[in-house]
């Protein structure tokens, strides 16, 4: 890592906290002000990461100069617009500080008067003490540090005890994430793979490839670790990007909460019941994309839930806009709650309009703004499709891609069908009849109506359901604790929501209906897949608001000395917090590809080996053909592979002795437009997978070794 890479590794952090400052709700009875603020920075330090990536690959300078440049000027603007919140903050404090001081003045000289205007009489009761803070609503200026030793101290055992293990387990994640090398699958397919091919270009051009996900698949998580990989040379802060994420899930689902009339209680629980979930644990330490769009898209959420009370102004429509932007950019799956969330705030805003009697000027209003929203996303998305649509002719990639994941049959028993696998896989548990006993009805019912529980038009690629996935790996898992609890609240939010929320049973409602239509829009969408768990974490962030209500309801309802039935639910809602927390604990310490003890542990397992824990036969394979190649000096080397091939261990291992990337360069290509290079071209040709497509490429004459799963061609005198 260079020396300037260290303070510039911090500049992300440093704009989000000056942003924050800069961007702090006026409004003083803004739900959970912090909260937002911090919402707003990263949605504006997300668009910036994106559109300088854009601008600057568009002008080919992909460069740690030109990055340094950028982000130190962004600093500044943040730090002059910060400066001035605060200098107009202080100003409006003093003009407040000096009317008090001139009514005490007043009331000194002349207090008749004062008592007969403004002081307390018989008629007219003294002024009652400011209330203790709502924990939900920001009233006063306090700091961080106040505010969280004030809620410390006047929180119960049981908050505590929340609090303190989601703060424990996001420090244990950080640790692993700091420690741990990047090793999941895709991440050495394309995720990684495609920043290294930026780097090497300079620009973000497509290029010949036999992995058409490295250019076909939205690049925005990709497009933030980018920032970090010129920054520091490497990928060794690669995995902080999805612990930030984290992070920012955990503050847009509790302000969520807040939104929806929950007090301290609900949003801890809510944060529990989050951050103990395995996927969640497990994708904060990765490379993967999942909990990068589930925390765009619960931005969107929470920004859209003020829409619902109040008109919402230009910057929560930039907001919107933003969120909706970065989550297309991200991955498009995430569109399926974000289309019903600006749907709800839409019709939201537009019931407002006509409660105010300003008749059609507002609904104009209203219209322009969701154009504004969408020209917005368009803004921030739109030069990746752009390129898409120019290389394929369709905006979402060829029809391989078109037609992998997305739902190619949409009769209603093929639909059910399909939810009912997803729910399936979603709902697994360790308890191995249970799961035999689930699959064999969904088959069987499948049949009974006439529909093939394998059928390609609803099942990925050559998978055939059922696979376990209770086992906590990160591209798995499934989440049957946090998915029951939020399924519960979803349907008393629908049925009852007054007795959640009596103070917004109806946002409650209006919301349980965005969070089911996702997930129903969710399985109508998209095929089943084993690893399909993750696809629907965005989902499960916006539910979980609902299972934090529900449980606070159910302890307010116990502490108030409910029938024997509640005191029992409670009980058992107590017993499911408690395995949840066994859950998350278990998931940081023995979950893989990332683990604190045992085999594969951090602290254990050297850093080459780490990455290859997935497929630990393939480490020394790699390494031996990578030193045969380097042996020889060869400069520009040939690539052969197939679609779900290790691409990034070859961009560590042939990189030059000063950290330069190598000139690699693809001997076959999906893309119509941009064909491989000619065989003869190249100084050596490393290949993985399939040893006759291997040998099909290599020149006649040259030197063919294979070892496994990993081989290498030179020519003759190398």
């Amino acid at each position: 890592m260079s020396a300037l890479g260290y303070p510039l590794a911090l500049a992300p952090l440093a704009a989000i906290g000056l942003l924050a400052v800069a961007l702090r709700p006026v409004a003083p009875a803004t739900v959970a002000r912090r909260r937002l603020a911090l919402v707003r920075a990263a949605l504006v330090t997300g668009t910036f990461a994106v559109l300088t990536v854009e601008l600057l690959g568009a002008l080919r300078l992909l460069t740690l100069p030109a990055f340094a440049t950028a982000w130190l000027a962004f600093l500044a603007a943040a730090a002059v617009v910060a400066g001035r919140r605060r200098r107009r903050d202080a100003a409006h404090g003093g003009l407040r500080a000096a009317a008090h001081r001139a009514v005490e003045v007043v009331a000194a000289r002349e207090p008749a008067l004062v008592g007969a205007t403004t002081g307390p009489t018989a008629a007219t009761p003294a002024p009652a003490p400011p209330p203790a803070a709502d924990p939900g609503v920001a009233s006063r200026p306090a700091g961080w540090s106040t505010r969280l030793a004030h809620a410390w101290r006047t929180a119960g055992r049981g908050e505590r005890l929340l609090a303190g293990t989601v703060g424990g387990l996001l420090l244990v994640e950080l640790l692993i994430a700091l420690l741990a090398e990047p090793n999941n699958f895709d991440s050495q397919t394309y995720h990684l793979p495609k920043v290294e091919h930026w780097v090497a270009r300079g620009g973000l051009d497509f290029w010949p490839t036999a992995i058409h996900r490295q250019v076909t698949i939205p690049p925005g998580a990709e497009y933030l670790l980018l920032h970090l990989r010129l920054f520091t040379g490497g990928d060794a802060l690669h995995n902080l990007v999805q612990w930030a994420a984290g992070v920012g899930v955990l503050l847009a689902a509790t302000r969520i909460t807040a939104q929806l009339g929950g007090g301290r209680r609900a949003q801890l629980l809510t944060a529990f019941a989050l951050a103990t979930t395995p996927m969640v644990a497990l994708q904060a330490t990765s490379t993967q994309t999942d909990l990068v769009c589930a925390a765009w898209v619960a931005c969107a959420a929470t920004v859209a839930l003020d829409g619902l009370r109040r008109r919402a102004g230009v910057g929560a429509m930039l907001a919107l806009g933003a969120a909706t932007g970065l989550t297309a950019l991200t991955k498009t799956s995430g569109l399926v709650a974000v289309g019903p969330l600006l749907l709800l705030w839409g019709l939201a805003q537009l019931r407002l309009a006509r409660a105010g009697g300003s008749g059609s000027r507002q609904v104009r209003r209203t219209v322009a703004g969701s154009a504004l929203i969408l020209l917005v996303a368009v803004v921030v998305v739109g030069p990746f499709l752009a390129r898409v649509t120019a290389e394929f002719g369709h905006p979402l990639g060829p029809p391989r891609l078109r037609e992998s994941i997305p739902m190619e049959r949409h009769d209603p028993p093929s639909l059910v069908v399909n939810a009912l696998r997803i729910a399936h896989t979603a709902f697994d548990t360790p308890l191995a009849p249970l799961r035999r006993a689930g699959a064999e009805a969904i088959v069987g019912g499948a049949e009974l109506i006439g529909v093939d529980p394998q059928d390609r038009a609803t099942t990925f690629g050559r998978e055939r359901f059922p696979v376990p996935s209770w086992y906590p790996d990160e591209d798995r898992v499934a989440f049957p604790l946090a998915g029951a609890l939020a399924a519960i609240g979803a349907a008393y939010a629908l049925a009852r929501p007054g007795r959640i929320s009596p103070t917004r049973a109806g946002s409650l409602r209006a919301y349980a209906v965005v969070v089911v239509a996702a997930a129903l829009l969710h399985t109508a969408m998209i095929k089943w897949q084993p690893w399909g768990n993750r696809l629907l974490l965005y989902a499960l962030t916006l539910a979980v608001p609902l299972a934090g209500l529900w449980l606070d309801a159910l302890f307010r309802r116990r502490a108030a000395g409910a029938g024997g039935r509640r005191s029992v639910a409670a009980g058992l809602a107590v017993s499911v917090l408690a395995t949840c927390a066994l859950a998350g604990v278990l998931a940081v310490s023995y979950g893989f590809p990332r683990r604190l003890v045992g085999a594969g542990s951090v602290f254990t397992t050297s850093e080459w080996d780490t990455r290859f824990l997935r497929r630990p036969q393939w480490a020394e394979e790699f390494r031996w053909a990578a030193d045969a190649v380097r042996a020889t000096d060869a400069r520009r080397i040939g690539l052969v592979q197939q679609n779900d091939n290790w691409e990034y261990p070859w961009w560590l291992l042939l990189r030059d002795a000063d950290g330069r990337p190598p000139q690699l360069v693809a001997l076959q290509s999906v893309l119509p437009g941009r064909p491989p290079a000619d065989p003869a071209s190249v100084d050596a040709i490393v290949c993985t997978g399939s040893r006759p497509a291997c040998t099909a490429l290599v020149p006649v004459g040259w030197r063919v070794q294979f070892r496994g799963y990993v081989g290498y061609a030179l020519p003759p005198g190398r």
